[in-house]
This record gives C-alpha cells, structure tokens and sequence, in this order.
C-alpha cells in the first residue's frame, strides 16, 4: 500500500450508490463534527424557500445555492467588493475546488439559513464524499453592509465548514493493492500493485492490458477529487485504463483542518476484474495483425461483449472506405431513397459536382441494388448518399454509433460531420457515402456496426467486463437489417470479399479500401502539374496509400461474432483485410460453439 499527502481537490458530481454508501458509513470514522454543532433541520440540494424581510437571510440562501452548485461567478458576486479587490474571482474559485477536491466532496446540500450571533448567519451544510462518507456541518457567514447592499464578510475559512482562520485543508491518502485482471476463462493477464505490475507471459494476451503510468494532466482534477494522490501511477492504457477505477478500489486516509482530524477512513481493496477478453480469440487476433498498424476487434453481437482487441482496435481512427456502404445501404432502404428491387446504370465512374468518381480499377459495374453493393459500386453509392442526405445520412451513422461515446474509457469517438456542415453538395455528401471526406471511425466502431445489422438492427451495448450485459437497442428496422445482411451475404459469396469465406459457414461483410491520398485518375496525369493538394501524380498500385478494411458477422443468419479489421497503408479491403478476418473468424467461431 502507498500512502501520501494531497492538498488539492473538486467535487465530483454524482450520487453515490445506495449499497456503495452503506459500505462507507461502516467503514467511515467522523472523529470531530467540523469543529461546530451538528445540526438536525431538513436539508434539500440547491435552493430552499426562505420567507421574511431581512437580507442577511436572502443573501446567505443566495450564497449557500451558488456555493452547493460550485457557480463560484455568483458566488463571487456575494462577497464584499473589499473582499473582491483582494482575490480575484479566478483565485476564488480555485481556492473553493481545493478545498472541495482535499475533502473528495461529491454534492453539498444546504439547509434553511438561521440568523445567529451579530451580523452573523448559519447554514448548516451535508456533504458527500468520495472518501468519508456524509460529513455534516455549518458555514457561519459573517455579513456586512457593502453600500445599500448586505454582502458577505468573506475569507480562506469559508471554504469549508468549520474551518477557523488560518487553517488550510489537508488529506493523507493510503490506496489499497491493485486489483488483478483477468480474461473470462480467469486466466490472470496482470497482478502486482500500482508500481510492480506484473502482466502475463503470454505476449499476445498481455498486448490488451495496457500501461500504467503518471495521472494525465487532462484527468487530474476527476482523480484528485476521486481520493487519488497527485503522485500516484494509474491506467492509462488498455484494461488498465477502462478499469482503473475498480481496479484501485477505494483509497483510504484522513481528513485534516490544519492539526485538526475531521474524518478517518480504512481503504478498501478493489475485487479482481474478470473481462470478456477470450485468450484463444485475442491470440488468434494478435497473431493475424502481427507487425502491422491497425486494429482488429471482435464482438459477440447479442451481448456485446468484447471477444478480442488487437493493436489500435478502439483508438485509431480511418477513413473506413466502403465498409461505411453498410451505413449508406441502411440509410438508403431506411428512408426510401433506393428499394431493393432498383436498379443502376452499369458504369466505371460517375460524376458528381463536375468532379469524376470512379470505381475501384475503372471497373464497370452496376444493375441490382446488392449487385452494386457486393461489387462496391463508388458510381452507385456515391449519387445515392447525395439523393439520401446529409439529415438521414448523420441520422443513420449515429444511430450505429457514429459522434457518440462507445462506453468504453479510452476509445476513440468515430465521427461524421453534421448535416449542416455536409451541406448540399453532391460530391460532398457522395465521398461521404462511400467512407471518404471526413468520416473516422475506428475497428470497434465497425464491428459495432456489423453487429448492429447481425442483430436485426438492435445495437448492443459494448462491454469488457464480464456479466455486464446491457440491452439491446432498436436503431434500424428490423426489415432494413434482414435486407443489408442480405446484401452482405453477397459481398462475400459473389462480390470482393470472397477471401473472407469460411469453410461451412455462411458470411456477411463489407470489404473497404479508403484512400489515404489520392488514388483515383480521372485523366492523364501530368507529372508536372499533379492534382490539387497533391505533389506528384499518384500510383493506383501504391498499396501504402490505402487502408484496407473488412468489417462482417457470421453465421450470417444467426452470428454468434462480429469482426472489423483495419490495416492503414495495406492495400485493398478484399486482398489484405477480408484473409486476416477469415482467419479471426474462424479461430473465434471454434471458441463460440
């Protein structure tokens, strides 16, 4: 156990849960009511009636208000314009979130204001913390006239109740050892305490623990004010990050106003963490992606679980090229901008905004609706993102996902633009359609959206933790889902994801080649004169200037896993990522039955 000193701090801003508090109060030793009485009056979080005509009253409501909200703007306002010229309101609040963050205070609630001795009022006070517990008290407001108007007498000491001049808060913190992870079957993947984490053997389960390390400058604030010492190692990478705070447990010490003991509290070690990691599926994923950049993630659609995480699964963000027609096609059928039954020209390119779009190789394709998706047909789905719209386009990419927080702490958001700032340009919202212009997205956000349309259009919840299933929910028509999974059938069993076929399984996927550069000719190129943006005439057989992607479930009918596979500077979706998704697939398929 580590045990250290921490002055600063802020409130967090949530309820403890009922059996989480129950633990605290038992453990929880409230040596010295704040140095004042306790009292016993009805407190109600935020603002209280007040009736009578005497200011002092008004003022301190007003002030306890502001205060149990943190609008230290306000507050500021209610102290003494003397008192102003002495701190400024930066200052003031920074002293306020100390004080708060010292004593881990997660909400105040404030009671009715009560006049006392002099120009003084009391107003009793509970607060919650992350540490001790509920502590209860009182702030004694000395007032003053300031002008024609009452203010408060302000100083350090009203920071915290019962505080007395010249006191400063101070906590001493003790973690509990660190929690072990472990995958599903319990293999443990990393044991040891903060500073002497110990990770599994197993390279390829060990790649998904991640690292520990100094509190990031961004996150500061949120683990001083959880208890955690400024100096303290925590997660910042990998399991060790989205579990950090089960992992820590709960930090114990003791509650300081100057040499006076507040509150003294036990820590209390955090259980072991079994995650939805399976050692077999995470091997086979490691293995597949080998040295390579990218991500592979691995999900078992109707729970959400998180099968496998290899390389930047949830962190890197690409351009996802065709795998995003998947999107289109929903958004398309969603809104009856194309039917099933609609046909298109068969063609190599087409034009949108007086720019030409071609297809991959200048291939000619076209007819069915699943003809053209299983073939990719940029001269089919760029035109029918521009006749489906920014609106229902964003709508659809959200519904799967898209600009939206996975759950999941550390991974990256995949984002598309907004209606407004996709406009109404054809070749905008074309080059968006087919996973081009500024859409991002990440391997796990594929595989979420594979999964999505595996489950007949119910969204699972994404989970690492073990037994953490959440519910389904309906975000594509259950008639839209069948017929995408239809289509993508197709991609695999006659289109350009047949390398991603697996022996006696039926597969649904979506191959993808987003461009990093330009890759696509619409003329001769002039040496001398390259594309705009460009400084050299590009070559269609420059493998490193693609990211190639597959993103699938299998069985097709009832998938029991979904995969994405994103490999930055490799090539085509169908040559490179469709294999290495057959290999995940069928290693995760054995592992499911």
């Amino acid at each position: 156990m580590t045990t250290r000193s921490q002055p600063e701090g802020r409130p967090a801003r949530r309820h403890l849960p009922s059996s989480a508090a129950a633990k605290r109060r038992r453990r929880r030793r409230l040596l010295v009511p704040f140095g004042m009485a306790l009292v016993g009056v009805g407190l109600v979080a935020g603002a209280l009636a007040i009736t009578g005509a005497d200011d002092r009253l008004d003022v301190a409501e007003r002030y306890g208000v502001a205060w149990a909200k943190g609008d230290y703007a306000n507050l500021y306002q209610l102290i003494s314009a003397s008192d102003r010229r002495h701190v400024t309101v930066e200052r003031f609040a920074e002293l306020q979130q100390q004080a708060r963050q010292t004593a881990t205070v997660e909400r105040i609630d404030v009671g009715v204001p009560v006049k006392a001795d002099g120009d003084r009022v009391r107003l009793p006070v509970r607060l919650t913390t992350e540490m001790f517990g509920q502590l209860r008290g009182e702030l004694l407001l000395p007032m003053l006239k300031d002008g024609d108007q009452t203010a408060v007498d302000w100083s350090q000491a009203l920071t915290f109740p019962g505080l007395k001049t010249g006191e400063k808060m101070r906590r001493t913190t003790t973690l509990p050892p660190r929690a072990e992870i472990q995958a599903a079957d319990g293999t443990t993947l990393v044991r040891g305490d903060s500073g002497k984490r110990t990770p599994t053997s197993d390279v390829a389960l060990a790649s998904i623990v991640g690292q520990m390390g100094p509190i990031p400058d961004a996150e500061r604030s949120q683990f001083l004010g959880d208890g955690v010492p400024s100096d303290a190692f925590v997660g910042t990478t990998g399991l060790e990050r989205v579990f950090e705070k089960r992992l820590r447990g709960t930090p114990g010490g003791t509650l300081y106003a100057g040499q006076r003991v507040i509150a003294s509290t036990e820590p209390e070690a955090g259980e072991a963490v079994v995650t939805t990691i399976v050692p077999s599926i995470q091997r086979a994923a490691v293995t597949a992606l080998g040295a390579r950049l990218g991500g592979i993630a691995v999900v078992k659609p109707s729970s959400g679980a998180i099968l496998a995480l290899a390389g930047a699964a949830f962190s890197g963000l690409q351009p996802p090229g065709s795998t995003f027609k998947i999107v289109t096609a929903t958004a398309a059928l969603r809104f009856d901008a194309a039917k099933m039954s609609s046909t298109y020209p068969v063609q190599t390119s087409t034009t949108l905004s007086g720019v030409e779009l071609q297809n991959a190789d200048a291939e000619a394709c076209g007819g069915t609706l699943t003809n053209s998706f299983a073939h990719s047909c940029n001269s089919v789905f760029a035109p029918l993102g521009a006749k489906v719209g920014g609106k229902h386009l964003v709508e659809t990419a959200e519904a799967f996902g898209f600009n939206d927080d996975l759950g999941i702490p550390g991974a990256a958001t995949s984002s598309i633009p907004t209606a407004d700032q996709l406009g109404n340009d054809d070749l905008v919202l074309g080059s968006t359609a087919i996973g081009q212009g500024q859409v991002q997205a990440t391997a796990l956000q594929m595989a979420l959206v594979a999964a999505t349309i595996g489950e007949r259009g119910e969204r699972p919840k994404l989970s690492l933790a073990k037994g953490a299933v959440g519910e389904r929910e309906r975000v594509i028509p259950r008639q839209v889902a069948s017929n995408v999974t239809s289509m993508m059938a197709a991609v695999v069993s006659i289109g350009t994801g047949a390398a991603a076929k697996v022996d006696g399984v039926k597969v649904a996927g979506k191959t993808g080649t987003a461009e990093l550069r330009t890759t696509q000719t619409t003329t001769d190129c002039d040496p001398d004169n390259p594309p705009a943006g460009t400084t050299a005439c590009p070559d269609e057989d420059d493998a490193s200037d693609t990211t190639a992607w597959f993103a699938g479930f299998a069985p097709a009918g009832s998938p029991k896993v979904a995969i994405a596979i994103q490999l930055p500077g490799q090539g085509k979706g169908g040559d490179t990522a469709a294999p290495v998704f057959r290999t995940v697939m069928t290693a995760a398929l054995k592992s499911q039955k």
